[in-house]
């Protein structure tokens, strides 16, 4: 991530790269909005799943995933799916057999968040210090 300026209280956040470079406030909007749609614990979750697993059916990814409801997994899945991060192929069979994939922008989403895993990971001892209550060892579950 990059840091950030703000240079009077009437203008946006502008978005600064680590080498000075500003962004257009057209990136800084889509850069944004996919933070939006990805920065929740499900989505990070299945993601990370099928980074992991390649090509996995439904019950897989729920067993990957751990303690996410059907409909979570459901209107995850079709999110990331409406968002280009992963397709979904359906098999004309009986019962119908579906898997789940990443795309490729989908993969290299998985591998820029895989910064975060290691940002957090560098840091974890500090940022369960700035803790009262600790970080948990295992996510909440919403």
């Amino acid at each position: 991530m990059s840091k950030h300026t703000a240079t009077a209280r009437d203008k946006p956040l502008v978005f600064t790269s680590p080498d000075g470079t500003q962004a257009t406030p057209e990136v800084d909007r889509l850069v944004l909005a996919v933070i939006g749609r990805v920065a929740d614990k499900w989505t990070l979750q299945v993601l990370e799943a099928l980074d992991q697993g390649g090509v996995l059916r439904f019950s897989q990814v729920a067993q990957a995933v751990g303690d996410i409801s059907q409909k979570m997994l459901t209107k995850t899945l079709r999110k990331l799916e409406e968002d280009g991060f992963v397709t979904r192929k359906v098999y004309p069979e009986v019962p119908p057999r579906v898997e789940y994939a990443l795309t490729d922008l989908g993969a290299s989403l998985c591998a820029a968040l895989c910064s975060l895993w290691q940002w957090a990971e560098t840091h974890y001892d500090k940022l369960r210090s700035f803790r009262a209550d600790g970080l948990p060892d295992t996510p909440a579950s919403d």
